[in-house]
C-alpha cells in the first residue's frame, strides 16, 4: 500500500521514488484487529493497571468483545456516521471500543479522561454524541454536565464506575453476539474525531480519515528502527486520545499484528521503569517530561534495571540536549523524534538508520510527505526564513493520506488552514536549514 520504487538508501532519491498506492477500501478496526483475529495464540494486548491487576488480551479476544459492543452500539441505534465518544485511560476496553466503532462505520471521538466539565461538554456537544463509553475517572465530570448534553442518550460505564441512566459494559456486553459482519469503508470516509491536548477552551475537532493510520506507518517504523523486529513489543505513556498515543502508539502497532502494553496509572517514573523490565519492552513512545523525570529518577538505569530496550521515540517538543545524551548514553538508545501534532502527525522527524538529522531539530520529511516553511499566502519561504510549518495535500500526485480531512462542522476554519497550492497550516513556526532540517520557533499567535 506504499512503496518506494528505488531500492537506494539516499534520502533524495527514496522521497522522489515514493508512492503511497492507496487501496479504494480500508478500514482500521479491520487492519488493526479483524485480519489478525484468526490466530488465537497472537497476542495483542498485556494490561497492567496502579493496583497490580494485570490481564493479557489476544487479537481474537479484542475482536470478539469488539464484534460484541458493536451489535450493542447497533442495538442502542448507532450507525453509519454517528459519532461515538469513548472517555476512558489505557485500558482494554478503550481498544475494544474503538475497534468497535470503527468496524461499524461510525466515527469514533477518544477524548481524555481527565477533561473538566467545560470541556468535555464542549466536546461533547460540538460532536453531538449520542454514546459514550467512560469508566469512574470521568463519569462523575460527564454527570454534571449530562443536562447540557440533548443529543447524549445513552452512557456505557466501565469498570468501578455506577450510577443512575448509565449502562454498565459487562451486563450490556455478555450477552451479545461475538459475530459480527464489518461495514465497506472507503479509504478517505472520517473514521476518528480528534481534540488537541489542550484541557480547557473551545478546542476544534480534527476530523480523521480511516487512511490516516496508513499515512503515520513510515514515521513509526523509521523511529523505531524497522519496526518489527524479534521480540519487539511496544509501551508508550501518552495517552490513546491524542494524536501520537494513536499513530505512533497503539494503531500502528497493531496494524503489524505485534503486542503492546498498556498501563492504567498516573505516570510515575519508578514505576516506568518497573514495567520496561518487567515486560522487556523493546519500543517505547514518551514525551520529553516523562523522560526528564526518569533521568532524575534514575541517572544510572542499567546498573539496576535489566532493560531490552531498542527503541526508543519522543513526542511533543524537540528534546533537552541532556536528555539525549543521558538516553544514549545511559539507556544504549538514541531518540528519535516523530511529529505528532493532531492534524499533521507523522509528517516528518527522526530515522538515525536512514538519514541523518541535527540534534534538537525537528528531523526531516519522511517519504511521502511534502513540508515547507510557507508565508501566509502559501508561498514557500528559502532557507532560514521563519515562517510556518506547513505539508502539501499531495506529494509526488497523490493526496497524503497523513493529512486531516478538516475540522469538524468548521469549513471556515478548514479553509484558513489551506493557502496557496494545496498547504496545510499547522500553527507552528519554524525554520529549515541549508541540510533540510527543520527547527521549531514557537506556535503562531491564532494557534
Amino acid at each position: 500500500m506504499m512503496a518506494s520504487d528505488s531500492q537506494t538508501d539516499d534520502y533524495q532519491e527514496l522521497c522522489q521514488s515514493f508512492r503511497w498506492r492507496l487501496p479504494e477500501h480500508f478500514n482500521i478496526a479491520e487492519d488493526v484487529c479483524g485480519r489478525w483475529a484468526g490466530d488465537r495464540s497472537r497476542f495483542a494486548l498485556y494490561y497492567e493497571d496502579a493496583r497490580g491487576f494485570t490481564s493479557a488480551h489476544s487479537f481474537w479476544d479484542i475482536q470478539s468483545e469488539a464484534n460484541r459492543l458493536s451489535n450493542v452500539l447497533a442495538a442502542l441505534a448507532t450507525v453509519r456516521g454517528d459519532r461515538v465518544a469513548v472517555i476512558l485511560p489505557q485500558r482494554p476496553e478503550a481498544a475494544i471500543a474503538l475497534v468497535a466503532i470503527l468496524q461499524m462505520g461510525a466515527i469514533a471521538v477518544p477524548l481524555a479522561h481527565r477533561l473538566g466539565p467545560d470541556a468535555l461538554a464542549h466536546r461533547l456537544s460540538d460532536v453531538a454524541a449520542h454514546l459514550a463509553i467512560v469508566d469512574e475517572t470521568a463519569l462523575p465530570t460527564l454527570a454534571q454536565v449530562r443536562h447540557r448534553l440533548p443529543a447524549l442518550r445513552h452512557v456505557i460505564a466501565v469498570g468501578a464506575a455506577i450510577g443512575k441512566a448509565v449502562k454498565p459494559w459487562g451486563e450490556v456486553v455478555e450477552h451479545a453476539s461475538p459475530r459480527y459482519m464489518p461495514v465497506i469503508t472507503a479509504a478517505g470516509d472520517p473514521a476518528l474525531i480528534l481534540y488537541s491536548g489542550a484541557s480547557s477552551g473551545r478546542a476544534q475537532g480534527v476530523v480523521m480519515a480511516q487512511r490516516t493510520l496508513l499515512g503515520n506507518l513510515d514515521a513509526y517504523v523509521s523511529a523505531h528502527a524497522s519496526f518489527p523486529q524479534p521480540g519487539d513489543l511496544f509501551w508508550s505513556a501518552v495517552d490513546w486520545a491524542r494524536s501520537g498515543g494513536l499513530w505512533q502508539g497503539l494503531l500502528a502497532t497493531w496494524h503489524f499484528g505485534r503486542p503492546l502494553l498498556a498501563y492504567n496509572g498516573p505516570f510515575d517514573a519508578g514505576k516506568a521503569f518497573a514495567l520496561l523490565q518487567r515486560y522487556a519492552v523493546q519500543n517505547c513512545l514518551l514525551e520529553p517530561p516523562a523522560l526528564q523525570m526518569m533521568q532524575q529518577t534514575l541517572p544510572e538505569p542499567r546498573a539496576t534495571c535489566d532493560l531490552e530496550l531498542r527503541t526508543l521515540a519522543s513526542s511533543g517538543p524537540p528534546l533537552p540536549e541532556p536528555i539525549r545524551r543521558w538516553s544514549q548514553e545511559k539507556l544504549g538508545v538514541t531518540i528519535s523524534q516523530p511529529w505528532c501534532r493532531t492534524g499533521t502527525s507523522g509528517i516528518l522527524g527522526h530515522c538515525a538508520a536512514r538519514w541523518p538529522s541535527s540534534p534538537g531539530s525537528l528531523g526531516r520529511p519522511y517519504p511521502g510527505h511534502r513540508v515547507a516553511i510557507v508565508d501566509r499566502q502559501g508561498m514557500v519561504l528559502r532557507p532560514g526564513e521563519v515562517g510556518e510549518l506547513a505539508a502539501n495535500r499531495q506529494c509526488n500526485g497523490e493526496d497524503d493520506p497523513a493529512l486531516l480531512l478538516g475540522f469538524w462542522q468548521s469549513p471556515a476554519e478548514t479553509t484558513a488552514r489551506l493557502v496557496g497550492d494545496g498547504w496545510v497550516l499547522t500553527g507552528d513556526l519554524a525554520t529549515v536549514d541549508a541540510k533540510g532540517d527543520f527547527w521549531h520557533r514557537g506556535r503562531t499567535g491564532d494557534a
